[in-house]
């Protein structure tokens, strides 16, 4: 029976968070901007996406009404289906009657018509940067032959991802009574995974300054891209029942921020809110380096294995933010369901590190096997029921 099992790290990490912190800090700390006002922005998150460390929430878990932010599920399950070789940015799609006759010059669009063919990389193109409507309903329909087959698939996605609190009724965001709905920390999963997942096509199709097609020139309304240093998108959305809200990302230094805004009055604010709010969270805390890529961070106990442990490593360098002036103590745990069990392959996310201090949101970093562990043999399982008499 597997039990829950943690591990208290007590190495240099107290050293580590004290002594740089009051070396550093410069005498009089520069002013930093506020988080949002709760009456400004009713839901609000803030993530450093390297770390997962939340560096300020609202409501993350309240259900709202994301509009066009809806759209990023669908570019997630475009790529996607791009990656398993079942949808090709080459590929031609038609506008047919039915969409047509819903979408055509409904809300932002591409200005398609019915019977035009486009291809595939244009929709992707249209729908990220001026979330064509009439895009997504021309690439559902093309792709999975109708909309609720596409939507389906959506929903399917979103609970593959862990999006439990996330429901799609349209591949747009369009009103609908509040059957679309998700939430700020759904909408973070999503994010993480459409970066982590697909790199290249989130640098290629996404956070464009705005797209040309048929010689219609029309501008990408996020209010960071150009404006802050690092921002690349992703998405804005409003309607009049969901009010404004806001998925973007920005990269400085190798941090990435992911910040989520929702319910927010009017899109002067958004924009207002967006660019303080995320230059807040690179200006008011510290990143600390706690261990460098490759470095073993602890070990895992193994049952039935050729080895008894298993060092765990993340996938990069382990960083952790911690607010100017805080100069506490870290305190960083490993979890993982164990004694693992054998065989296991190298590379296997099996456990996660938790680090912790005074005043400072959990950083939750996953770690992976170092190297894999083969069943045990009849000699390894003698040697190891040995070795456990002393242990």
């Amino acid at each position: 029976m597997l039990t829950r099992l943690s591990a208290i790290l007590t190495f240099l990490i107290a050293t580590i968070a004290v002594a740089p912190a009051q070396a550093m800090l410069p005498a009089v700390l520069p002013p930093v901007p506020a988080v949002p006002a709760a009456s400004d922005a009713p839901v609000a998150m803030l993530v450093d996406l390297s770390s997962g460390q939340v560096l300020h929430a609202r409501n993350a878990d309240r259900r709202f009404m994301p509009a066009s932010v809806t759209k990023v599920m669908t570019l997630y399950l475009a790529f996607e289906l791009i990656e398993a070789g079942r949808l090709d940015p080459a590929q031609i799609f038609e506008m047919s009657p039915l969409i047509a006759q819903e979408w055509r010059r409904t809300g932002s669009t591409m200005f398609l018509e019915a019977g035009e063919r486009v291809r595939v990389d244009d929709l992707l193109l249209g729908i990220a940067n001026v979330s064509a409507n009439d895009g997504a309903a021309v690439l559902a329909e093309g792709q999975a032959g109708s909309v609720p087959a596409w939507t389906l698939a959506m929903n399917r996605t979103a609970q593959a991802l862990g999006m439990s609190n996330s429901y799609f009724a349209s591949p747009n965001g369009w009103p609908d009574e509040g059957r679309t709905f998700t939430t700020a920390r759904d909408l973070v999963t999503l994010a993480r995974a459409l970066i982590a997942r697909h790199p290249d096509k989130f640098g290629y199709y996404i956070g464009r300054s705005g797209f040309d097609y048929k010689g219609i020139a029309q501008i990408n309304h996020d209010p960071m891209i150009g404006q802050v240093a690092g921002a690349d998108g992703i998405k804005t959305g409003f309607t009049n029942e969901a009010g404004f809200s806001y998925l973007g990302t920005a990269q400085r230094n190798g941090q990435r921020l992911a910040l989520v805004l929702a319910g927010v009055e009017n899109g002067r604010l958004r924009g207002r809110l967006a660019r303080s709010y995320i230059e807040w969270g690179f200006a008011a805390f510290e990143r600390r380096r706690l261990f460098d890529p490759g470095a073993v961070v602890g070990q895992a106990r193994v049952q039935d294995g050729a080895a008894r442990r298993v060092a765990l490593v993340a996938r990069g360098p382990v960083n952790v933010n911690l607010q100017r002036g805080n100069t506490g103590p870290l305190r960083a745990t490993i979890h993982y369901d164990g004694p693992l069990r054998a065989p296991l392959a190298a590379g296997a996310q099996v456990a996660m590190l938790e680090v912790t201090a005074p005043g400072m949101a959990p950083a939750n970093i996953p770690l992976f096997t170092s190297e894999a562990v083969e069943a045990a043999g009849p000699i390894d399982r003698i040697i190891n029921a040995f070795a456990g008499l002393f242990s």
